[in-house]
């Protein structure tokens, strides 16, 4: 009996034993899970490939020395199942974000976010070459006419067709995805547009209000000028007038300008070139903004016909209704480039 009652005792010691140790072992496990992982700088981006185990990912961690126990981590997301609802893609890590948290993002999809802002102003060809060196796109080096059909716009001239904006998208992503989204935010800003365009406009569809947007885009970064400039070219459309703009002339010389606009360029013949012909260029020269864009269905109608750079820091211009205010305006432009040059 005594023998007996011995056993008895060594066993319920060696069952606490036991018991004690798993829930050591289980506490250390449950401060691994919530401690911080070792994440050198400000962040780093971890690729979790389509089809990889998240044991795998562990390893990785592991070897990247900001995991000290990976086992850890397996055994907690397969005793809750989570190891079988990892996504793929590419996640961000951060100081302070653990093992838990990880898994958490893992699970959600909650990938990192590239994004690319495209700039008022640009051309399509600065488009282009932006997403072709933007290391997440995936490029789809389809040529310029593909595209447009791909977009649902065969036929359609490029330039202008592309909203300014920032647009955000996980690693992978195709410029074909991101230029579409890019063309049906133009489209729908400029559909918004011109349902609540002014009456009496000198355009009269809009692909030309679209146009117009993209010269206004060229003449001036200032909002408080936007609908005024527009009020010009208005005004001068509706009198016949040639709108004598030097963005058009530029974008009709293509890669041969220089930066120097000369006065040969002014009479040399382009389908672009306003001093040579009239009426709006064939197409948008820039991607205009949502601001352009309603600048050229709501005119500020001044009476202007003229106006010229002021040569002052803030970008602003003169606006002058008969061609002898716009001469004053051009020598005092000239003036004051002479002082700021010294000469």
């Amino acid at each position: 009996m005594a023998r007996l009652r011995k056993w008895l005792l060594a066993g319920a010691a060696l069952v606490v034993l036991a018991l004690s140790a798993t829930a050591i072992a289980g506490y250390l496990a449950w401060r691994t899970l919530d401690s911080p992982l070792d994440v050198p700088g400000e962040r780093v981006l971890l690729e979790v490939p389509s089809g990889s185990p998240l044991h795998r990912v562990s390893e990785e961690l592991a070897r990247r020395d900001m995991l000290e126990h990976p086992r850890v981590l397996t055994w907690y997301a397969g005793l809750t199942g989570d190891a079988r609802r990892i996504h793929a893609g590419e996640y961000e890590l951060r100081p302070g974000m653990t093992p838990r948290d990880l898994l958490g993002k893992l699970v959600s999809g909650q990938v990192y976010m590239h994004q690319l802002t495209v700039v008022e102003g640009w051309r399509y060809a600065d488009l282009r070459r932006q997403l072709n060196a933007h290391e997440a796109v995936a490029a789809s080096g389809l040529d310029d006419e593909e595209l447009m059909a791909r977009l649902g716009s065969p036929g359609l001239h490029p330039e202008g067709q592309f909203l300014p904006d920032t647009y955000r998208f996980p690693k992978g992503t195709s410029d074909v995805e991101l230029l579409r989204l890019a063309h049906d935010a133009l489209r729908q800003r400029l559909a918004e547009a011109w349902e609540s365009r002014a009456p009496d406009l000198e355009v009269t569809t809009p692909y030309e209000a679209l146009t117009l947007a993209s010269i206004i885009e060229k003449e001036t970064a200032l909002a408080s000028e936007r609908r005024l400039i527009s009020g010009v070219f208005h005004e001068r459309l509706r009198r016949g007038m040639r709108l004598q703009t030097d963005p058009t002339v530029i974008y009709g010389l293509g890669e041969t300008f220089d930066g120097d606009l000369r006065r040969r360029d002014l009479t040399t013949d382009t389908p672009y070139n306003t001093y040579t012909r009239r009426g709006l260029p064939p197409t948008p020269i820039a991607l205009p903004s949502a601001a352009s864009i309603d600048a050229a269905v709501e005119p500020e109608r001044s009476g202007a016909l003229y106006f010229v750079a002021t040569g002052l820091p803030d970008g602003s211009h003169v606006f002058s209704e008969t061609l002898e205010e716009h001469n004053r305006a051009v020598r005092r432009y000239l003036d004051r480039l002479r002082d700021v040059s010294g000469q």
